[in-house]
């Protein structure tokens, strides 16, 4: 594995995590090195077929070419939901961050929780507002299919991040794993259309921004255009993504739990050089701890430097500060 310099994405094969204890502290260490300096790393060795990865990689462009009629009948009727189709120019992430900017130059498939219980955690009326049901085009038809084996898949990956996670932390291998197992995440599909007109001032694929829950994986694309990472001293550097090399990054709620030892880290989509207008996609996946958790300092990472905050709420303001509602019943 390449371990990482401050100015640079290490990359990281977790295979060797599936074999002796010695190895798996070896990549919980890798991990942990790429966290603190940088807040993002790459993977190898996930176990995620590619066929997998290239399936839903080819309904979603076959969706984001579609007319945008066609499109605009997969939003949820509720505006502002979590959930479905939305438009170019309907969201400013850096508004997160409290950095207002002109909309961002994306448009995107929102994906929830394909996978619901019956108990209260999902029936409640919190519970509701978190794992409304997914709404899906009617074109094309392999969409849906694609997207929940996809959806699973990344589900399964999650857990043993997590580990290697409370390996770097000194905490109990095990520590996570009942509070991300029923995750408020979602997964987003961002197309980035091609350029022909030159952005107004300020104006990105996607404004800098941290995210806001705990691992995010994202399956990218080498085109003109793409992912940018700030390093701790200020500059911005790209960031080498294919579909398969997922890039992993960690979100505000996971830098809270390690007290700030790893780097929720601001990140952005530059726009492609002008003459060079490709679109491209992106698959991101967030896991976002269970809605009911309360994240605080592990007792491992020294005296807290931030209060107590539970994961739903958290999540809300943010969404909120971005245009986006926490998916919601119908009326």
């Amino acid at each position: 594995m390449r371990l990482v310099d401050a100015a640079s994405v290490p990359v990281i094969d977790l295979a060797p995590a599936r074999a002796a204890a010695a190895d798996r502290l070896r990549v919980a260490a890798a991990i942990d090195a790429a966290c603190r300096e940088i807040g993002f790393f790459a993977i190898d060795g996930h176990g995620v077929p590619a066929r997998v990865v290239d399936e839903l990689r080819a309904v979603a462009h076959a969706f984001f070419a579609m007319p945008r009629e066609d499109k605009l009948a997969a939003r949820h009727p509720v505006a502002g939901t979590n959930r479905g189709y939305h438009p170019v120019g309907g969201e400013a992430l850096s508004s997160a961050n409290d950095a207002p900017a002109p909309p961002d130059l994306k448009e995107f498939f929102h994906v929830g929780p394909v996978d619901v219980g019956s108990d209260a955690y999902y029936t409640s009326a919190e519970g509701r507002r978190h794992f409304t049901p997914n709404v899906w085009p009617a074109a094309p038809p392999d969409f849906e299919r694609a997207a929940t084996v996809y959806y699973r898949a990344m589900s399964e990956l999650v857990p043993s991040l997590m580990r290697l996670a409370a390996l770097a932390l000194s905490v109990d291998e095990t520590f996570f794993d009942d509070k991300v197992d029923r995750s408020v995440g979602t997964m987003r599909l961002n197309y980035y259309p091609a350029q022909a007109r030159l952005p107004t001032p300020g104006q990105l694929r996607a404004g800098a921004h941290t995210d806001y829950g705990g691992f995010t994986i994202l399956s990218g694309e080498d085109v003109p255009g793409g992912l940018q990472v700030r390093t701790r001293d200020g500059r911005w550097v790209d960031v080498a993504t294919t579909p398969t090399r997922f890039v992993v990054n960690i979100g505000d709620l996971l830098m809270r739990w390690t007290n700030d030892r790893w780097l929720s880290n601001m990140h952005r989509v530059v726009n492609p050089p002008a003459g060079a207008g490709r679109p491209r996609l992106s698959i991101a996946f967030f896991n976002h701890p269970n809605y009911d958790v309360t994240i605080e300092c592990l007792a491992s990472q020294g005296p807290a430097r931030h209060p107590p905050v539970r994961s739903g709420d958290y999540r809300d303001l943010k969404y909120a500060k971005t245009g986006l509602a926490a998916a919601r019943e119908r009326a």
